[in-house]
């Protein structure tokens, strides 16, 4: 995250988070099991209560995926921070 840039909206327009982008194969889901995802998005909600309302909606569009993950959803995680 050092080398990121500033974006003007809080998700891409073109993002979509579907069920059907969450994890199909073992290997990806030991993959994805390292990534601090649930922790992140816990932040984002602290963040969310004290300071940034509005990232409400889209904190909350990440948090339904927190047991069934894909690369996109932590891609979009990502964006938001």
């Amino acid at each position: 995250m050092a080398n990121v840039k500033l974006v003007g909206s809080i998700l891409p327009t073109n993002c979509k988070l579907p069920r059907k982008q969450s994890l199909k194969t073992k290997t990806v889901k030991a993959e994805m099991m390292k990534v601090p995802y649930a922790s992140v998005v816990g932040s984002l909600m602290y963040v969310m209560e004290c300071t940034r309302s509005n990232i409400e909606y889209v904190v909350g569009v990440v948090s339904w995926f927190m047991s069934n993950l894909g690369k996109e959803h932590w891609a979009a995680v990502k964006w938001i921070l």
